[in-house]
C-alpha cells in the first residue's frame, strides 16, 4: 500500500463513530457472545467465572480511567458546589414531605414524628459521610456502583446498585403519578378525572399518559445538556423553597403547644416505625454523588454540596413536621393531605393550592435531578459491561449519556402508565437502606485494607471485628422487630457492637489515609451508620424483604447468564492491555540493554 492510501486508512480508523448507530458489536462485543458455541463455553465456566469476579477487584485507576474510555465521549465539567447544593434540595425535596409525614403522624408516631425525622435525617447524615468521601477520592458516574466494585467486587456491586437502580426505575413512577394526583388538586378536580379509565384488571385500569409525558420532559431536559438542567433546578427549587417557607411561618403562626400532648401516644415503637417509613424522604442524594465527574472541583464540591444540602435539608423537614403537629392534633391530621386540611382547619383554605404547587415543583425537580442521577448509575454500570456498552455511549455534542437516559425513562414510563400509586407504594424495599448499609461496610474496608499491604494477620482480625459489627447490629434490629418493649437482648447485642467497634479501633492500624477529605471519626461513624441502617431495616414491614429477595433472585440470574460473562470478558481484555507487548520493549531497548530514548 503506497503512502497516500495508508494516510487514507489511517484517516478512516481515525474517524470518530456516529453515536446513533446499533449493531451487534456495540451491545454484545464479548467474546462470550461473539457465537452460540462461544456462549456454550462461557456457560461451562460459569462457577469459575464468577469465583473470579466474586473474589476480584476494581481499583481507583481503572474506575477513573480505564473505564471512561468505553464513552468514547467525556461528560462536560460543568458543576460547582452552588450547583450540588440546589441539586440536593431538588433530588430530595419532593412529594415525601408533605405526603408521609401526615400519614406516619396519624398512624404511628403522633406530634413525635419530629423525632422520626430527626433519627433518619441523623441516619442519612452517616450515609452522607460515607458517600462524601468515597466521591471525593473516586469522581466517576458510577456512584456507590463503582465505589463497592473496588472495595467488595462486581458481584457485591451489582446486587446492591442494581437493587437502588430498580427502586429508583419505580420511585421514578411513583413520582410521577403522584405529580398527576397534584395537579389535579391544583385544577380542583377529582384525582383521577385526568387518568383514562379501561377494563384493565384493578390497580392497572387507570392509564396515566400525563406521568408519562412528565418523564418524557424531564428526561429531555436531563439529555440536552447538565448546565441547563442546573438552571431550571435552580428555579424550581427557589419556588419550592419560598412554598416551604410559607408553610412553616404560617403553620408556626397557627401553632398550639397543646396538640403536643400526648407527645409519644404510639411509644417510641411508633417513633422509629416511622422513621424507617420517613426515611424515603432523604432519599435521591446518592444522585448527587453519581455527578462527581461532571464537577469542577470535586475535593471542595462534593464536601460542600451534599453535606451543605442534606444538613439544611434535615433541619427544614424537622420544622415542618413540628409545625404540622402544632398546627392539628395528630388525630385529626389527614393522612392523604396533612399540610392541605390543615390549614383549611384554621381558616386558610386558600393554602391548599399552595401546598399543591410546591408538593408539584418539588416532584418535578426530583424527576429532573433523578433522570441526571439515575442515567450516570446506568453509564457507569454499562462501561463495566454488567449491561450492554451502548448504555454507556456520550453523546460529543451535549456531553451527557442519551441512551443511558432513554433506558431508565422507558422503563419508568411505562410502569407509570399501568400501575397506580396503591401499587407502587406497596413497593417499598429495603434496598435504599441495604445499600447505605453496604456503603459504611465498603468504606471500613477502604480504610483498613489495603490490598498487597495488609498482613494476613490484620486482614483476619479486620474480618472478624467487621463480622460482629454486623451480626450484633442485626442481633439489635431482631430484637426491636420480634419484641420492641424486650431489653434481654440488648444487653447482648449492644455490647457486641461495642465490642468490634471498639476491636477494631485499639487493635487495627488504617492501611491508607484520605488523600483530601475523610470521614472523621472512623470507625465509630461508619459502624453507627452499619448499626442504624440495619435497625431502620428491622423495623420494616415483611412486604419490603419479600420484594428485595425476589428482585435480588431475579438480578442473580441474570448476573449468572449475562453479567459474569460480559465483565469477566471485559476484564481479561484490560489484563491484556496492560501487559506490556514484548516486541514493542525489543524495539525500545538497544544493542547495550539500554531503553531508546
Amino acid at each position: 500500500m503506497d503512502s497516500k492510501g495508508g494516510s487514507e486508512g489511517e484517516a478512516a480508523q481515525q474517524q470518530p463513530k456516529s453515536y446513533w448507530r446499533c449493531s451487534k458489536q456495540d451491545f454484545f462485543p464479548e467474546q462470550s457472545f461473539q457465537s452460540w458455541g462461544s456462549y456454550r463455553s462461557a456457560l461451562s465456566q460459569t462457577w469459575l467465572r464468577f469465583k473470579d469476579r466474586l473474589l476480584s477487584r476494581s481499583d481507583d485507576v481503572i474506575e477513573l480511567n480505564e473505564l471512561r474510555k468505553q464513552s468514547e465521549n467525556p461528560m462536560k465539567k460543568c458543576l460547582n458546589w452552588w450547583d450540588l447544593i440546589w441539586f440536593g434540595f431538588g433530588s430530595v425535596i419532593g412529594a415525601g414531605i408533605f405526603v408521609l409525614t401526615g400519614q406516619e403522624a396519624h398512624k404511628h408516631a403522633g406530634p413525635a414524628i419530629v423525632l422520626s425525622y430527626v433519627a433518619s435525617g441523623l441516619s442519612a447524615m452517616l450515609s452522607v459521610f460515607c458517600y462524601t468521601e468515597f466521591a471525593v477520592e473516586i469522581p466517576v458516574a458510577g456512584g456507590s456502583f463503582a465505589y463497592l466494585r473496588v472495595e467488595l467486587g462486581d458481584f457485591v456491586a451489582f446486587i446492591t446498585a442494581g437493587n437502588i437502580l430498580l427502586e429508583s426505575i419505580i420511585g421514578g413512577a411513583a413520582v410521577a403519578r403522584a405529580w398527576t394526583s397534584y395537579f389535579t388538586t391544583l385544577l380542583n378536580r377529582p384525582p383521577n378525572s385526568l387518568r383514562i379509565h379501561t377494563n384493565l384488571a384493578k390497580d392497572f385500569n387507570l392509564l396515566d399518559p400525563i406521568a408519562v409525558a412528565v418523564l418524557m420532559i424531564a428526561s429531555t431536559l436531563a439529555m440536552i445538556s447538565t448546565r441547563k438542567t442546573s438552571y431550571f433546578n435552580w428555579i424550581a427549587s427557589a419556588i419550592n423553597n419560598v412554598v416551604i417557607l410559607f408553610v412553616i411561618v404560617a403553620g408556626f403562626a397557627h401553632a398550639k403547644t397543646s396538640n403536643l400532648t400526648p407527645f409519644l401516644p404510639y411509644g417510641t415503637e411508633g417513633v422509629f416505625q416511622a422513621a424507617a417509613i420517613v426515611y424515603f424522604a432523604y432519599g435521591g442524594f446518592d444522585n448527587i454523588a453519581t455527578m462527581a465527574e461532571e464537577t469542577r472541583n470535586p475535593s471542595r464540591d462534593i464536601p460542600l454540596g451534599l453535606l451543605g444540602s442534606m444538613s439544611i435539608i434535615t433541619v427544614v423537614y424537622c420544622l415542618m413536621a413540628l409545625s404540622l403537629s402544632m398546627m392539628q392534633k395528630y388525630t385529626d391530621i389527614d393522612p392523604n393531605a396533612a399540610y392541605s386540611v390543615a390549614f383549611q382547619s384554621v381558616g386558610m383554605t386558600w393554602a391548599k393550592y399552595l401546598v399543591a404547587l410546591g408538593a408539584l415543583k418539588g416532584m418535578t425537580t426530583v424527576l429532573l435531578v433523578g433522570a441526571l442521577g439515575q442515567a450516570r448509575y446506568t453509564t457507569h454500570i454499562a462501561r463495566a459491561h454488567m449491561i450492554p456498552p451502548w448504555f454507556a455511549l456520550v453523546h460529543p455534542k451535549t456531553g451527557t449519556p442519551i441512551n443511558a437516559t432513554l433506558l431508565i425513562t422507558i422503563c419508568s414510563a411505562c410502569i407509570a402508565l399501568f400501575s397506580s400509586l396503591d401499587v407502587l407504594s406497596s413497593l417499598l424495599s429495603v434496598s435504599t437502606l441495604f445499600i447505605f448499609m453496604m456503603m459504611a461496610v465498603a468504606l471500613l474496608v477502604r480504610r483498613y485494607h489495603v490490598r498487597g499491604v495488609t498482613p494476613p494477620k490484620d486482614l483476619l482480625k479486620f474480618s472478624i471485628f467487621l463480622l460482629i459489627i454486623i451480626a450484633s447490629s442485626m442481633g439489635t434490629a431482631a430484637c426491636w422487630g420480634l419484641n420492641p418493649h424486650g431489653w434481654v437482648g440488648y444487653t447482648i447485642t449492644i455490647p457486641a457492637w461495642l465490642a468490634g467497634t471498639v476491636g477494631l479501633c485499639a487493635f487495627l492500624p488504617q492501611r491508607r489515609t484520605p488523600k483530601v477529605w475523610g470521614v472523621p471519626l472512623v470507625p465509630w461513624l461508619p459502624s453507627l451508620s452499619i448499626a442504624t441502617n440495619l435497625f431502620l431495616m428491622g423495623s420494616l414491614g415483611a412486604e419490603a424483604f419479600e420484594r428485595f429477595g425476589i428482585c435480588t433472585l431475579v438480578m442473580l440470574l441474570y448476573y449468572v447468564f449475562f453479567g459474569v460473562h460480559a465483565t469477566y470478558d471485559m476484564a481479561q481484555q484490560q489484563q491484556q492491555q496492560l501487559k506490556p507487548d514484548p516486541l514493542e520493549a525489543a524495539e525500545n531497548v538497544d544493542s547495550k540493554g539500554n531503553a531508546a530514548p
